[in-house]
């Protein structure tokens, strides 16, 4: 159980702090981060396969369309959220990024229940209104819907779907998932080499290895989180859920000094409470289903 936590913990923190590492790389356009994140994840992916000596799924994978298609759906929504997200941290939006994890596990109850028939419990539902009261008066405020906010939930949150349904685990998952876009990701990058643009050709030794080191960043934490995934109870992953976008939060609004309205901050104050009752709601059920 302790062992669950700190890995589950250490993973939510890598995330938390991805926008310090993004900001290393603000010079290089957010779609080209994305190209090097994927072949480079690809990369350390079989590397770790080549060292567990970790091919059999593959073979088992042939004769299966409906899992390559599942994960080609999930791939594309993945690169979709790192595209997002990577754009949104070098063009200072680093809070509106963590509104969108703040919802994330709200949206995941929205979706559980249109997909996957699952019967949220009252409690949930106000939860799911709070938050969607605080997400409403953000686009007031700013005049225009929390875009970056809601497209980052959305993808992570379809795209944890089909992994939920999924039936590889989480390095098998990326390692498909960067298979399948690393062609395209390859090609673009020998185009720019070709016309003399991008990184490989313009960029100096620092960037480059920022470049590469987006591989580990990118495969360690989620290896971290399904070493904790297995060991502690979905509940506790809940609540060390919000790890990452506190992180982010704060980042944002101390380091980076992005600006944040009083009139905004009520309605973060509403998607806090929003996630206070579902955390309440979850271990009040949890303690009457314990009692004897």
């Amino acid at each position: 159980m302790s062992s669950g936590v700190i890995f589950a913990a250490l993973a939510y923190v890598a995330w938390g702090l991805f926008p310090l590492y993004f900001r290393q790389v603000a010079h290089v356009p957010a779609l080209e981060v994305v190209v090097h994140r994927t072949v480079w994840s690809l990369v350390f992916v079989f590397a770790v396969l080549a060292v567990r000596r970790h091919w059999g799924w593959m073979r088992a994978l042939w004769g299966q369309p409906r899992v390559l298609g599942a994960f080609a759906v999930s791939a594309l929504l993945l690169s979709g959220n790192w595209l997002t997200y990577v754009w949104a941290v070098q063009n200072q939006h680093v809070v509106d990024a963590s509104l969108g994890y703040f919802i994330l596990p709200l949206v995941n109850v929205a979706l559980g229940f249109v997909f996957l028939h699952e019967r949220p419990r009252p409690g949930q539902w106000l939860a799911v209104a709070v938050a969607a009261a605080g997400v409403l008066w953000l686009a007031v405020q700013a005049g225009r819907v929390p875009w970056i906010a809601l497209v980052l939930a959305l993808s992570f949150g379809f795209y944890g779907l089909m992994r939920k349904v999924a039936t590889l685990g989480a390095l098998e998952g990326l390692a498909l998932e960067t298979m399948m876009l690393a062609p395209v990701a390859a090609a673009a990058l020998a185009i720019w080499s070709a016309q003399g643009q991008g990184a490989l050709v313009q960029g100096d030794i620092p960037t480059m290895a920022w470049l590469l080191v987006a591989g580990p960043l990118t495969a360690v934490p989620l290896l971290l989180f399904a070493a904790g995934a297995r060991r502690i109870p979905l509940a506790t992953m809940g609540i060390l859920q919000y790890i990452s976008p506190s992180l982010q939060f704060a980042l944002g609004v101390w380091l980076f000094n992005e600006p944040l309205q009083p009139a905004r901050l009520v309605g973060f104050v509403l998607i806090w409470a929003a996630l206070l009752v579902y955390s309440v709601e979850g271990a009040w059920t949890r303690r009457g289903r314990a009692a004897p």
